[in-house]
């Protein structure tokens, strides 16, 4: 059966205030789990934060169980973070302790910011060199390019890093191939899930990867403060944090301290527990829902999207085109002729229209690539209606 639009803007309280198309930004989250932060939150008035940490305590282990089940891993290789950031900067940054002068990066040309930067101050501080894999004319990781450069450099190669689907527009990289053939070579993966956790199904072993982070506020409609991380067994423990404290290490004796065997290690002890179930009752709603429904619908009311901006006058739709029968995902990108992409934000913030404008910035390689300095992102979810895309088409058309 398809999902029931209805029932779930229904479960949507913001739906009846703005036509909100900044999903890739935060979400807008069902009521059942904003009921349950605050829940926690007077719970914690009532009777102590600490006293109803323990009272909650078995609901608290099951987020960690429903992350897993999402992912389809093992509790004890989740780690639960404030956020996607945190969540790759804790494996990445474990990861880089091992790295030596002359060491490899592999990564694609449309990496976030914020994981470029990671990259460019393990370079400074470590002598590494950052290896930008050629992409497709498509934006897709060109994956002989990418054999060609293990090739090519064989055993410093000590990590690929891909962001699963980029910030700036439809793009899909295809990380079970990537996750292939980094497998076959031994060589960690680490995939950044930040848009696609929630916009699509996602299966650990399937992608191939060895770390997997990502965020609770975007596509999974979760409370803003919260990620998490996934670490396979089989790599976990020979990745030490970068930093510890109670929650990660115990300390054994005077000169002494054992850190946990499972991914908790990346963890830290203070966090909001509110915002934690909260993530949890989210990621179980969104398998209610069913993920292969919810990509399905996201990508049928992102194309209907693009076909409606590209009819208007002076509008260019900036999502690269996929290959024959490929799926793109919900992030819309365009740009306005003789409009600025935050004159545009602007106009639709007055209309109660929620989008966003993504600039050089966030991803510096792909943008100047292609001669952009910013785009206008209009990022839909499964709750979106046809109206309200039509609603948005005819705002922007009428500029």
């Amino acid at each position: 059966m398809a999902i029931d639009v209805d029932s779930v803007r229904a479960d949507t309280p913001g739906c009846a205030n703005v036509l909100h198309l900044n999903n890739a930004g935060a979400s807008l989250p069902p009521a059942i789990v904003l009921e349950r932060v605050k829940a926690h939150l007077d719970l914690e008035a009532e009777i102590g934060g600490y006293e109803a940490a323990d009272r909650t305590e078995d609901e608290y282990e099951r987020v960690y169980a429903s992350v897993a089940r999402m992912l389809g891993c093992a509790p004890q290789e989740i780690a639960l973070v404030e956020s996607a950031t945190r969540a790759w900067d804790a494996a990445f940054y474990a990861l880089a302790e091992g790295f030596q002068p002359g060491d490899k990066i592999l990564t694609a040309a449309n990496e976030y910011v914020s994981n470029y930067l990671a990259f460019l101050q393990v370079a400074r501080q470590r002598g590494i060199e950052i290896v930008v894999v050629p992409g497709e004319e498509n934006g897709e990781i060109s994956l002989p390019a990418l054999q060609a450069a293990i090739a090519q450099h064989d055993h410093r190669v000590k990590l690929i890093a891909l962001t699963h689907v980029p910030t700036n527009g439809g793009l899909v990289q295809p990380a079970a191939a990537v996750g292939r053939i980094a497998r076959a070579r031994e060589i960690p993966f680490l995939l950044d899930a930040c848009q696609s956790a929630g916009q699509m199904p996602l299966n650990v072993d399937e992608l191939g990867c060895d770390m997997l982070s990502a965020t609770g506020r975007k596509y999974l409609r979760a409370p803003r403060g919260t990620g998490f991380l996934y670490v396979r067994q089989a790599l976990l423990e020979k990745l030490e944090p970068s930093f510890l404290d109670m929650r990660s290490a115990t300390w054994t004796a005077r000169d002494s301290y054992e850190i946990r065997k499972d991914a908790r290690r990346f963890e830290t002890w203070e966090s909001s527990l509110a915002c934690r179930l909260g993530l949890g009752v989210a990621v179980e709603y969104a398998m209610a829902v069913d993920l292969a429904k919810i990509a399905e619908r996201i990508a049928m009311l992102a194309e209907q999207l693009r076909e409606q901006l590209a009819r208007i006058p002076g509008v260019t739709v900036r999502d690269l085109p996929g290959k024959a029968n490929q799926i793109r995902c919900g992030i819309v990108t365009f740009t306005r002729e003789r409009h600025a992409a935050q004159t545009i934000f602007e106009r639709m913030r007055d209309r109660q229209i929620n989008v966003r404008v993504t600039a050089v910035g966030s991803t510096r390689l792909d943008m100047e690539q292609r001669g952009l300095t910013e785009m206008v992102r209009a990022s839909v979810h499964y709750y979106n209606t046809e109206e309200e895309l039509a609603r948005f088409s005819q705002a922007v058309a009428a500029m």
